[in-house]
């Protein structure tokens, strides 16, 4: 064993955690008692929670500290950051707008430039709105004409926004300020002001953890207070429903789109130019299926839906007759998942998922095909979207281990021609993606791309990160990251396994992970762990795990159901108590997914694979870094404080078992460069020092 390995382990033996105080809190639940030692954790305002958080990562840092090659890490990962970043373009008036990174700066800025051979200005620098670069832009629309733009702030990380508006052309902020805004795009009704939601003003104690309720649509005049603001839509007998307002390009037709979670949807209509409807009805009925209004065709209304269609179709509807009988069919369901469908020019362009990777079609607005868009190969397409009057628009195109490049696409030749390639500090040819399926516990092939140097050797001694989501309908599509390209370029094979609950294959594929079938995507995950060790790409010693979110209620379940066979865990802002995770901000939605544990059949499911009521005392657990942010309120951070405390206590063994608590950061969306680079070095240090690893 080389000499850093065994002082790495002696130094592990010693690592003393922070006491954690244990209350006498139990629950009774449908007859089963369950004990809540940590709870008061659960409280982030409480002086003693913030002592144990700055004693957690006290202890956190001190062990990040002492690897050897942790500077090393940073400077290299600062070093592949360092490459501008570019967004794909989008016509709004006389100009092109567009956002781009330096490389390094905390927030990318939106230009602004008069044709493609223009000089770009600055149009919204976000980097001034604070000093240290957490507040961010979480939105931006144009009204109609074009004369205003309403944008979005987020402070920390926070799902909190503040709304404002600003004169498109001349840059000068209105005085317009609008508050309590979440969950909530921006629809403009021409240039007269715009359609958004937001919740009463919350109390100020439960700023960041209180439940979410009483969702509202309301309608701001450009340049009057918000409390002059008109109320367009709420539901006080339903208190747990979120509602956003969508209008149709031509500003006829305002929709209300409802849920009771995130699966599921409700629409209602409003025809703006037949002044005898005074109300909103009902153009589709809840919560069976996922209806998504795509533009209108004079009177008729088109439609994704997965109405009796698993993997999605689109439809034409009479609003005044929207009874599905009557539905007419435009784009029939394919073997492949319908998974999203844009306009531009009067054309629709509907994008499938191939085994995870992007197909797109352009059609007519009949439904018939004009061609299929040649894409450069297996990986994620997006952007296929524009205004009637478009003739052109941007995508873009990326994968594992090529960054995004930028195309213009002809609407009515159908020629796409690169625009912009990205310049990053490696060379994409040493590097290598394939996608390989394997057999899950229950027989279920499940595809999972594999990403790493070429000239990888079968001899079960590789690094692996094993990455995954599986939840909430959503797929993971090949993406290109630099932090990601860090690992395989310190010999890692970065895998991203296409676990059921996600949308790959259709609402089947969904259905298949959820609810009481949720034990499938952490049997595909350790099934997939399982298929590199016997196929000789690695071994249980050299295998970590990482997820996010829902992926880190992933990570927790299948660390706590076979410890032996990973050996590091890198739960992020995880959802790990699934008793309680319902009673924080927006977690009540998230029963439509899980189940919640108010059912006494749903709580006996839930109970099973609860992360945080799943460890074991005198268990020796995977190398563990819990990540998380005081200012998420999507995931509270008292998921993974209780789950940080109870695994401390139940850990038997020389890993270590740590957290790190980012300050003035979110769930992730909005959070500045400096933080993302700083958490990666931090994360890959840990990895690679608890893998055996040694920096190249």
């Amino acid at each position: 064993m080389s000499t850093m390995l065994t002082a790495s382990l002696a130094a592990q033996a010693q690592l003393q955690y922070p006491a954690t105080r244990k209350q006498a809190q139990t629950d009774n639940y449908h007859g089963t008692t369950v004990a809540d030692p940590f709870r008061w954790l659960e409280d982030d305002n409480s002086a003693e929670t913030k002592a144990w958080v700055e004693a957690q990562n006290k202890v956190t840092n001190a062990y990040l500290a002492a690897i050897p090659f942790r500077s090393r890490v940073q400077k290299r990962l600062e070093e592949l950051w360092n490459y501008p970043k570019y967004g794909s373009p989008y016509k709004r008036g006389a100009y092109y707008y567009f956002s781009k990174n330096d490389g390094l700066q905390n927030q990318s800025i939106i230009y602004r430039q008069k044709g493609l051979d223009g000089q770009p200005e600055v149009f919204f620098d976000p980097n001034k709105l604070s000093a240290d670069g957490t507040a961010a832009l979480g939105g931006l629309a144009f009204s109609k004409k074009y004369k205003y733009v309403s944008y979005l702030v987020a402070q920390s990380g926070s799902d909190w926004q503040e709304g404002y508006i600003m004169d498109a052309a001349t840059g000068k902020k209105l005085n317009d300020h609008l508050k309590w805004i979440k969950f909530s795009g921006m629809a403009w009704k021409g240039d007269e002001g715009f359609y958004y939601s937001r919740y009463p003003e919350p109390k100020s104690q439960d700023l960041l953890k209180g439940k979410n309720e009483y969702h509202q649509v309301w309608y701001h005049k450009v340049g009057t207070p918000q409390s002059q603001d008109v109320l367009v839509y709420e539901d006080k007998e339903h208190p747990l429903r979120n509602c956003g307002a969508e209008l149709t390009e031509d500003d006829r037709f305002l929709f209300i789109g409802i849920s009771e979670g995130t699966s599921g949807g409700e629409i209602l209509y409003k025809d703006l130019k037949d002044p005898s409807q005074k109300a909103f009805k009902l153009l589709i009925k809840g919560f069976d299926t996922e209806p998504s209004v795509i533009d209108n065709v004079g009177d008729m209304l088109l439609v994704k839906t997965n109405h009796q269609a698993p993997n999605y179709k689109v439809v034409l509807i009479d609003p005044k007759n929207p009874q599905p009988e009557k539905w007419k069919t435009i784009i029939a369901e394919k073997p492949e998942v319908l998974d999203g469908v844009g306009t531009a020019g009067g054309q629709l362009f509907a994008s499938y998922l191939k085994d995870a990777s992007t197909k797109v079609y352009q059609h007519n607005y009949d439904g018939s095909l004009v061609r299929e868009i040649k894409l450069p190969g297996i990986g994620t397409a997006g952007g296929f979207g524009g205004e009637k009057a478009d003739n052109e628009f941007f995508y873009s195109f990326t994968s594992f281990t090529s960054p995004s490049t930028i195309y213009r696409y002809d609407i009515r030749s159908g020629e796409s021609t690169v625009f912009r390639k990205t310049e990053v500090k490696f060379n994409q040819d040493d590097y290598e993606t394939k996608q390989v399926f394997f057999a899950s516990k229950d027989g279920t092939k499940v595809p999972m791309f594999l990403s790493y140097k070429k000239g990888l050797q079968l001899n079960g001694k590789n690094p692996v990160l094993l990455y995954g989501y599986g939840g909430f309908n959503i797929p993971m599509t090949p993406g290109f990251s630099v932090s990601n390209l860090f690992f395989m370029e310190q010999g890692g094979i970065y895998v991203t396994v296409n676990l059921r609950g996600g949308s790959e294959y259709g609402e089947a594929w969904h259905k298949g992970g959820m609810l009481d079938k949720k034990q499938n995507v952490f049997d595909d995950f350790i099934g997939a762990a399982e298929f590199l060790v016997k196929e000789g790409y690695t071994s249980p010693g050299k295998i970590a795990i990482r997820g996010g979110s829902n992926g880190g209620l992933l990570v927790g379940a299948c660390m706590a159901q076979r410890p032996d066979l990973f050996k590091v865990a890198l739960p992020a802002v995880g959802v790990l108590d699934m008793l309680r995770y319902h009673k924080f901000t927006i977690g009540w939605a998230w029963a439509v997914e899980y189940g919640s544990a108010d059912n006494a059949d749903q709580f006996a499911y839930l109970y099973k694979y609860s992360p945080l009521h799943n460890l074991k005392d005198g268990t020796s657990y995977p190398a563990t870094l819990i990540t998380t942010a005081d200012h998420d309120d999507r995931v509270v951070p008292a998921h993974s404080f209780k789950f940080a405390a109870r695994l401390q206590e139940a850990h038997k063994g020389t890993n270590p078992v740590l957290i790190r608590i980012e300050s003035k950061a979110g769930h992730g969306a909005g959070k500045p460069t400096s933080k993302q680079i700083e958490e990666a070095a931090d994360v890959w240090s840990f990895t690679m020092y608890n893998l055996g690893m040694t920096m190249q």
